[in-house]
């Protein structure tokens, strides 16, 4: 039996639908306060700024491997905001602004991880204690909860006291969720984690340059670390990385 074949005007309705359909899902997906793929994000009215990046040293990169250790000592100094935002860019910030690239690989370019600062005392000079999102597209921070959680978050790494004593601490957090469409349950089981490793190696590398202490914490209850941060249930704690002004000696 033959179909009937639709009518022009039937087939310009349906492209001018499907059209309105793609635009509609790419504006919800860039400015709503929900993702489809797990990766809720904060209202974009309470966002912090940092100062730009910068992308010259005069450490090498030779100089910081050799000598990056794990340092869980730190001073009272405040930690400064280009500090944190040199950081937190060297783990996941965007180093290509028209493809989107970013200063760790990942898997398919499709990005899982989500940063996250707690921020309790000494601090961060000019932010207030609390918990921030790393948002990687415009270099800032959404703020989330206020107060000095550090003391939580503390007690969600098993009472590791030098998570408490830093100025400031990162967590990252994987979304399994943009992988897997992809790539299936080894997107999960092993191109996440990979993912943090490569931005986890890239924070340590970044502290050793600009003369910070930091160690990465991977020995905490997922559930805790994720009710301190309000993060989402589809988001999975990776690590915890404490970041202070270097002082004492070198433990590993």
């Amino acid at each position: 039996m033959a179909l009937e074949r639709p009518s022009r005007r039937t087939t310009l309705a349906l492209l001018v639908a499907g059209g309105l359909s793609l635009l509609v899902g790419r504006v919800v997906d860039a400015f709503g306060p929900f993702r489809s793929d797990g990766g809720e994000r904060w209202p974009a009215d309470d966002t912090v700024s940092l100062p730009a990046p910068r992308d010259q040293s005069n450490v090498s990169v030779e100089d910081a491997i050799d000598s990056r250790r794990s340092r869980r000592t730190y001073s009272d100094r405040p930690l400064d905001r280009s500090e944190l935002g040199q950081v937190l860019w060297a783990a996941q910030g965007v180093t290509d602004q028209v493809d989107d690239h970013r200063a760790a690989p990942s898997a398919g370019a499709l990005y899982p991880l989500e940063l996250y600062v707690v921020i309790g005392s000494p601090g961060v000079e000019g932010l207030d204690p609390g918990v921030y999102r790393y948002r990687p597209e415009g270099h800032e921070l959404g703020q989330g909860r206020t107060g000095d959680l550090q003391a939580e978050l503390r007690a969600a790494t098993l009472d590791q006291e030098f998570v408490d004593d830093a100025p400031a601490d990162i967590v990252i957090c994987g979304v399994d969720e943009r992988t897997t469409g992809k790539y299936g349950d080894r997107g999960r089981q092993r191109f996440v984690p990979m993912e943090a490793g490569h931005a986890g190696e890239n924070l340590y590398l970044q502290a050793e340059a600009l003369g910070l202490a930091t160690v990465s914490v991977g020995a905490f209850d997922d559930d805790r670390v994720r009710e301190v941060l309000e993060a989402p249930s589809t988001q999975r704690p990776l690590y915890v990385f404490p970041v202070g002004e270097r002082v004492g000696v070198t433990d590993e």
